[in-house]
């Protein structure tokens, strides 16, 4: 009996430790998932915190980055639309014309812009008029907007940027013909500095493609277009400075980026003909295109397109946003 009751009381003991066990490892996972639970809480509160405090950074740039756009592109339509800069640019170019060749009695030989090959000139000078023609007219397309412009005015706005791009064409073709005519191709001898004349019937592009040289008179068509560019890009811009002092709604960010795009543009074309007049000097070649690209902007600018609407001429710049007086 008393076996027996030893051995039903160790049963009973054994039965509340393992109840007791249980128990305890139930309270522990408990414990364990609350504690998970809350973790992942904490987690998701700092989460919400971080993002919160990177949205207030990125208000706080974009406030910061707009307030220096707004200073930036004020001064410089100031400084564009005033009459001391619009009135004399064309003088400034001029001189830039006839003194940058100087320039290359200093400049290095070796230097990265003294290769015809350069990054610079292949990828920007071959393409001087499409770079002018997209930001040119996407300012002048966002300044008509801006101001409310009619769509007959706007497609007159827009019709100037045609005028040059066909002036160009026109300009291009008939100095290729004029070039084709008076010059004529040579191929030099072998181990001697004489020269054979080998073609009368020869172009210019197929004698140089030949690597024969080409002997006639030329006019440099890349300080043409560039000069030609630099004026019209002055031209388009410098009503934007009056047009802000005039207006009482600041105009949007996308119209002030396109503005400062396009006075880099004007900076990096004349610094593309400083470096050709400098690296490239020829004479007279370089100074008739000069002269070509100052009629072309002479005739359109100053005289067919101050003509009244029913000459069929394009809109002046300024044209829609100000006054008679103001536009004079």
């Amino acid at each position: 009996m008393d076996t027996k009751s030893k051995e039903e009381e160790n049963t009973l003991i054994q039965k509340r430790l393992k109840v007791s066990s249980g128990g305890q490892m139930d309270m522990d996972l408990k414990t364990e998932n609350s504690s998970n639970g809350f973790s992942t809480q904490i987690n998701l509160e700092k989460l919400q915190k971080m993002a919160a405090e990177l949205i207030l950074l990125g208000k706080f740039l974009v406030r910061l980055l707009n307030a220096a756009l707004v200073f930036v592109t004020n001064l410089l339509a100031r400084m564009l639309g005033s009459k001391l800069v619009r009135g004399h640019f064309h003088l400034m170019l001029s001189a830039l014309l006839l003194f940058g060749p100087v320039l290359s009695l200093w400049v290095p030989k070796y230097s990265i812009f003294a290769n015809s090959n350069n990054y610079l000139y292949r990828k920007f000078l071959k393409s001087t008029w499409g770079w002018t023609c997209i930001f040119s007219g996407s300012f002048i397309l966002l300044l008509s907007i801006s101001a409310r412009h009619p769509r007959s005015l706007l497609l007159r706005h827009l019709s100037r940027i045609v005028v040059v791009g066909l002036l160009l064409c026109v300009c291009h073709r008939l100095l290729t013909l004029l070039e084709d005519a008076s010059g004529t191709c040579y191929e030099p001898l072998k181990g001697s500095s004489v020269q054979l004349l080998l073609h009368e019937d020869r172009t210019k592009l197929t004698c140089l493609r030949a690597n024969m040289v080409w002997r006639g008179y030329e006019v440099s068509q890349d300080v043409l277009i560039v000069c030609l560019c630099c004026l019209l890009l002055m031209e388009e811009m410098s009503v934007f400075g009056p047009y802000l002092a005039q207006t009482k709604m600041s105009p949007g960010a996308p119209l002030r980026l396109i503005f400062l795009l396009c006075v880099v543009l004007l900076s990096l074309w004349m610094f593309v003909l400083l470096c050709l007049l400098a690296h490239f000097p020829k004479f007279p070649a370089q100074h008739l295109g000069g002269a070509l690209g100052y009629l072309g902007w002479r005739g359109l600018y100053q005289g067919w397109y101050r003509l009244k609407p029913s000459w069929g001429c394009p809109a002046l710049p300024g044209e829609g946003l100000f006054t008679t007086t103001d536009l004079h």
